[in-house]
């Protein structure tokens, strides 16, 4: 199993950034997929879930109205479109996948939002 992240970076307050997780190596259309973020100092957290079929959406309190999680089964690939950030969602993010076998992560985007 291989997850590789992509599309972070420096942004400003207010402004927008798309992340997409690239997966390989297991059956991507019959899993969840998540976003999670660490910021320095804190534990890791569930940003938002995306069911097999995308039907299915969860987030966190603290972006509601501003993320949106999406899929794309025929690409393998899971997106995060971050609008409307703000200091506080600097962090890791990290694309993650829940098999029978075990938990796998990928390496992590650096998003930070900042003037």
């Amino acid at each position: 199993v291989q997850l590789v992240e992509f599309g972070g970076g420096l942004v400003q307050p207010g402004g927008s950034l798309r992340l997409s997780c690239a997966a390989s190596g297991f059956t991507f259309s019959s899993y969840v997929m998540s976003w999670y973020r660490q910021a320095p100092g804190k534990e890791r957290e569930l940003v938002a879930t995306i069911s097999s079929t995308g039907l299915i959406i969860n987030y966190v309190d603290s972006v509601k109205g501003r993320f949106t999680i999406a899929r794309d089964n025929a690409k393998n690939t899971v997106y995060l479109q971050m609008n409307s950030l703000k200091s506080e969602d600097t962090a890791v993010y990290y694309c993650n996948v829940r098999t029978s076998v075990r938990n796998y992560w990928g390496q992590g985007t650096q998003v930070t939002v900042s003037s």
